[in-house]
């Protein structure tokens, strides 16, 4: 790569290799350990998880997409749904803050050149995060995209301001989306400490507070001509680029419905009380709570289980490229999400129905899961999952792939 790219600012220790399925997981149980404690606190007091992510860059997981054929252990798509769901059942925010991460890394594999796909991958091994700068608020719709790559010289200069930049304020990379001159979408990835690139914690969502997902400020930031990755190939061919977007994002609330879910347990078991009008001494002793909480349990669990199917549905269809194969994925992965957004939804609701009053109580702060599954929840709305199901058996119809199937 050209010595334009620039080198980013932060001096850490390369990353360890993570050689296997099994231990990404494993790595990825270990270091949850690790970020559950004052992950409540962080979201009380809005503390942003810079050491966690710094942990996150450190413990080689960053990399485990990567292609064999530059290094990576290239894990399965479900064992990277299970990666994601373990750290955000720990921390919702941690484990939403890689998902653009393992997108730039997709769009990496599937549009970038040999000389980009062996210069950014090597940074993903050695433990640099990437982080996005695609959502922008003053468009006719969102998904629209108005900032522009023009040229100049050998390179490009860019423009713009993006919102919802999940991660990029704990990123050594971020990934700008824009227009080039022919109206083509790509992505122009630079330097986090680039000229003229400023990045303003301004997320004020009542869930995933510490997602870091505010505004990036673009001003005529120079990008070398070898950084720019067309990613309208992407979408020119039938690759799952879109669900696998999503798969991540449904692993996210599965995350969150498992971490509600195990508090509630906790309380349940060791404090809730019973009804004395009842005649029941402990709610784990009350027949209705006891089937509320395995009805619960039965919901999380076929989400697991939806999920890691949809994934392997992925697999499928980045190895064998097909409009059958993507439909497949596309379709499977919508209905991942619709199951993982209902089990996050009625886990965390639950939690207090079967917890009870004394659950409310702010200093448990169990509110926070409620949050974080209606807030990551609606990242997507499931009523057009449910429609695109519907219209693909009905009438054969899919939507143009695009990054929300």
């Amino acid at each position: 790569m050209s010595n334009v790219v620039g080198l980013t600012t932060k001096l850490r220790a390369v990353a360890p290799y993570i050689a296997s399925e099994d231990q990404a997981i494993e790595v990825a149980t270990t270091l949850a350990k690790r970020v559950r404690e004052g992950s409540s606190n962080r979201d009380r007091q809005r503390i942003l998880p810079h050491h966690e992510m710094e942990l996150v860059s450190q413990s080689g997981l960053l990399g485990v997409t990567v292609p064999a054929e530059y290094g990576g252990a290239d894990i399965s798509n479900p064992f990277l749904a299970e990666v994601i769901a373990i750290l955000s059942e720990a921390d919702s925010s941690v484990g939403q803050i890689p998902q653009n991460h393992f997108y730039i890394l997709d769009v990496l594999r599937l549009a970038g050149s040999e000389e980009q796909k062996r210069y950014f991958f090597s940074r993903a091994l050695a433990g640099d995060h990437f982080a996005n700068a695609l959502a922008e608020k003053n468009v006719k719709a969102a998904g629209d995209i108005e900032t522009r790559l023009s040229p100049d010289g050998a390179g490009y200069r860019i423009s713009g301001r993006k919102y919802y930049s999940t991660g990029a304020l704990f990123a050594d990379w971020i990934a700008i989306f824009a227009l080039d001159e022919h109206d083509r979408l790509v992505m122009a990835i630079v330097a986090r400490e680039s000229d003229g690139l400023s990045i303003v914690d301004d997320w004020s969502g009542f869930g995933q507070r510490t997602t870091a997902s505010g505004t990036v400020n673009i001003d005529n930031v120079y990008v070398s001509a070898d950084a720019v990755i067309q990613q309208h190939l992407a979408f020119e061919h039938q690759t799952p680029l879109g669900a696998f977007g999503q798969l991540l994002h449904a692993a996210v609330d599965l995350g969150i419905a498992r971490g509600a879910f195990a508090d509630m347990v906790e309380f349940v078991r060791t404090k809730a009380r019973g009804n004395i009008n009842l005649g029941i001494d402990a709610v784990s002793a009350d027949p209705l709570a006891v089937a509320r909480a395995g009805s619960i349990a039965v919901k999380i669990e076929a989400a697991s289980a939806v999920l890691d199917r949809a994934g392997r549905k992925i697999d499928t269809a980045q190895v064998s490229p097909s409009l059958e194969a993507s439909t497949e994925a596309s379709i499977s992965v919508a209905a991942a999400k619709i199951l993982t957004t209902e089990a996050a939804l009625d886990a965390t609701n639950a939690l207090f129905e079967l917890a009870g009053t004394s659950s409310t109580d702010e200093v448990f702060n169990f509110d926070r899961h409620w949050r974080n599954a209606r807030t990551h929840t609606v990242h997507d709305p499931v009523r057009w999952k449910h429609h695109a199901i519907g219209d693909f058996h009905l009438n054969g119809k899919l939507p143009k792939p695009n990054g929300q199937f």
